[in-house]
């Protein structure tokens, strides 16, 4: 099965139904300070493991910078 995504306004296809926290680990952001709104709203970092990605869902992801 397909999984089809639309992230930060750009379509993104996976091979695999994905988790938020598998999504966050494909995209490279494991490991650093990550935001997710899911269909409008926000997913609590706590969940990301729990919550399954559905064919059509919205995502906004930030990536927190650090700098100096």
């Amino acid at each position: 099965m397909e999984l089809q995504l639309r992230i930060n306004g750009a379509e993104r296809r996976f091979s695999r139904p994905l988790t938020v926290r598998e999504l966050v680990g494909e995209l490279g952001f494991e490991g650093k300070r990550v935001a997710i709104e899911r269909n409008g709203e926000i997913v609590p970092r706590s969940r990301y493991g729990e919550v399954a990605l559905v064919d059509g869902d919205r995502l906004e992801v930030v990536v927190a910078v650090g700098g100096g």
